[in-house]
């Protein structure tokens, strides 16, 4: 069991299902969040109301953490101004923050959009190069980038947890390939945190879907193991699904509708109209 653990973005949604599951695998839970504290936390948690952004915030709640699990973000495209530092600076201060407190790794909620252009048939792994498709993604390459530099440079490891569709269950023919249940995303966090060694690597996340578009082959080493598949869902899916469209880039490539928004507008109500049209 770990001394320390700090969560960030404990009050999104991800964040929120990883707090009980991470509070049972330390002495210690500090939960950290904008927002302010639930009306309950677990018997070893703590809750601080912290700007990721700031150092002067952030140091002191990493100190004697042997890990953070870092799921700070605004989880959307956005303009680069308004994503500078949630997104961008925020990863900063917890990569520095956790050296200078002497933590072994950070655990980093990345995303496919991070390679977002990379065609879904192409059957990619965890090698293939950044293809970001919005600035939101681009967020997630330099936060990649940046765990790469803190572990090969000062050595820190970590985990980047490129999660595709985290929703209660798959809602169109997209997700069949790219959803990521509850509980395997808690499985997966488990094991970014249990794994002896990892150095640095990445791992999509996603469920053991029959159509998953891409390969954790790579990384076997982590110990994930999804069990649930979004091919349970398929038969009511593709009976309400439009007909499929082989020219239309939110089918055809990794991102969905983020690539093939505007930069600075919204990817999730691309989303949302998916599910709709789905």
């Amino acid at each position: 069991m770990l001394k320390k653990i700090v969560l960030t973005g404990a009050a999104g949604s991800l964040g929120s299902a990883l707090r009980e599951p991470l509070s049972r695998m330390c002495e210690a839970l500090v939960s950290v969040d904008i927002k302010d504290a639930p009306e309950t936390l677990a018997s070893n948690e703590t809750w601080a109301v912290a700007d990721c952004a700031e150092m002067d915030q952030v140091a002191p709640l990493v100190e004697g953490a042997e890990m953070v699990v870092h799921f700070v973000g605004i989880p959307d495209e956005r303009s680069f101004e308004e994503l500078l530092r949630p997104n961008f600076l925020s990863s900063y201060v917890i990569w520095e923050a956790a050296y200078r407190a002497g933590a072994r790794r950070v655990v980093y909620a990345s995303s496919v959009h991070a390679v977002g252009m990379h065609e879904t048939n192409a059957g990619i792994d965890t090698d293939a190069p950044h293809r970001p498709d919005t600035f939101y993604g681009l967020s997630k390459c330099f936060s990649e980038d940046l765990a790469r530099l803190y572990w090969e440079k000062r050595g820190v490891e970590a985990v980047c947890l490129r999660i595709f569709s985290a929703t209660e269950q798959p809602q169109n023919p997209r997700a069949l390939g790219t959803w990521l249940s509850q509980g395997d995303l808690i499985r997966m966090v488990e094991r970014a945190v249990d794994t002896p060694t990892t150095g640095f690597c990445v791992v999509y996340g996603i469920s053991d879907n029959t159509r998953a578009p891409v390969s954790n082959a790579k990384v076997a080493f982590l110990g994930y193991r999804p069990q649930d598949n979004a091919e349970d869902y398929a038969q009511d899916i593709l009976a309400k699904a439009a007909t499929p469209d082989p020219t239309n880039l939110a089918q055809m490539r990794l991102g969905g509708p983020f690539a093939t928004v505007e930069l600075g507008e919204s990817g999730v109500a691309g989303m949302a109209k998916l599910v709709k049209k789905g």
